[in-house]
């Protein structure tokens, strides 16, 4: 009312917003409608009892899981309510999760394909949990489109890391300029403040046409675009997966790259404001390209052969050539292979399955030949002299003719002069 009799006393719109204390064009959307809008009344909006129980039980199954995993479970079950109106009842029965941070933190900004950022996350309760053993997440992310990348395994070893790399560049199309890491300690020495490398690290990533860069291990300023994300995949994904268990590290990967692909990649970043599936695609361009060859990230070792022609293991033994024995062979060892090769002068040799510790594997050529090779070394036989005339017969063989073999004892004193007189 007091709009209207304003502008009806000749007042500008200007003028007019500046007294009631609103925008211009709210003004002006007033007049033309002949005042403002009617007040809008919003109902209290509760959850029906039937997803009150649902959400009952989820919480009953799993109690930490966040509120957008609970409501992609009901929106794929048919729920029509808001997200808002489940929070609120998230929070009227659980009340709330954590408290925001008071820290204060300024991003570092960085242009298209110039960074990226990976580390390794412990999940090994999470392993246990699912029946799987040792288990972490290789993550990685593209600092500028916020691309996404994880993969599970057993092991943080280099051979690991070399291909959790290998398999984010892949994921990624192309290769940025540079990779962010820390401590990671199969392929950095020391990581701060001067990052100094591992002789493997250098190789790969001159094969690969970037540069690595270090910082302190937990710098959140410096590294957090990949560490942030471990906690969703912590509270979201890994607390989802608890409701139907994945039964092997394969179907975790295969699981936690399709959700990465329907949750995340498609939805705007609170950061960009943008999904990253589209600012990948502008990024995408501006990455180096691929290494025309895979790079061989499997484990390889020496070992020298003993006398009996095996090589260790991890505490198993296999078998080789037995022409080998006493020779430097390279053990070679694919990750996620359920088969270890053995070469020789760059010539494979030996394939055998993984052995369990402490058990001894023989490939049946190998056995044969090392058996031929030990029969066929004998000593040579030692031949006696012979003698021309034959030995004497023993005395019960003695045939004795008749005659008087009564003979006197002879006197050995006087024969050989032993009591020292003088002989007739």
């Amino acid at each position: 009312m007091d709009v209207v009799a304003l502008r009806r006393q000749g007042w500008t719109i200007t003028d007019i917003a500046a007294e009631v204390g609103r925008h211009p064009d709210t003004i002006s959307k007033w007049l033309r409608a002949g005042g403002p809008p009617v007040r809008r009344r919003v109902a209290a909006t509760v959850i029906e009892e039937r997803w009150a129980r649902r959400v009952e039980e989820l919480l009953a199954r799993n109690r930490n899981l966040l509120a957008t995993s609970v409501y992609r479970l009901l929106v794929a079950e048919g729920f029509a309510g808001s997200y808002p109106t489940l929070v609120r009842h998230l929070r009227s029965v659980r009340g709330p999760r954590r408290g925001r941070t008071t820290s204060a933190t300024v991003p570092i900004q960085t242009a298209p394909g110039e960074e990226a950022q990976a580390d390794w996350s412990d999940c090994c309760d999470w392993g246990e949990r699912f029946g799987l053993g040792p288990l972490h997440c290789f993550g990685a992310i593209l600092c500028w489109s916020r691309h996404r990348f994880w993969w599970f395994a057993a092991s943080t070893d280099r051979a690991h890391s070399l291909e959790g790399l290998v398999r984010w560049f892949e994921d990624a199309g192309g290769v940025p300029g540079r990779v962010r890491i820390d401590n990671m300690g199969a392929l950095v020495a020391r990581a701060h403040p001067r990052l100094v490398l591992h002789p493997p690290a250098r190789e790969f990533a001159a094969a690969h046409g970037f540069a690595f860069a270090g910082c302190w291990p937990g710098d959140a300023a410096r590294k957090g675009k990949v560490e942030r994300p471990f906690r969703e995949l912590k509270e979201a994904l890994l607390q989802e997966l608890v409701l139907d268990p994945p039964g092997s590290v394969a179907e975790l990967n295969a699981r936690a790259a399709a959700w990465l692909a329907t949750v995340v990649h498609p939805r705007p970043h609170r950061v960009t404001g943008e999904p990253p599936a589209d600012r990948l695609d502008r990024e995408r361009p501006l990455l180096a390209p691929l290494p025309r060859v895979r790079y061989d990230t499997a484990r390889r070792e020496p070992r020298r052969v003993g006398r009996v022609p095996l090589v260790e293991v991890d505490g198993a033994a296999y078998s080789v050539p037995p022409e080998l024995a006493g020779q430097l062979v390279e053990v070679r060892l694919p990750v996620a292979a359920t088969t270890l090769e053995i070469r020789s002068g760059g010539q494979l040799v030996a394939r055998h399955p993984l052995a369990a510790t402490g058990q001894t594997a023989w490939d049946p050529a190998h056995r044969a030949a090392l058996e031929r090779l030990a029969m066929g070394r004998r000593r040579p036989a030692r031949h006696l002299r012979a003698v021309a005339d034959p030995p004497p017969p023993c005395t019960a063989e003695l045939e004795l003719g008749p005659g008087d073999y009564q003979v006197a004892t002879p006197d050995l004193a006087a024969r050989y002069d032993l009591d020292g007189g003088e002989r007739p």
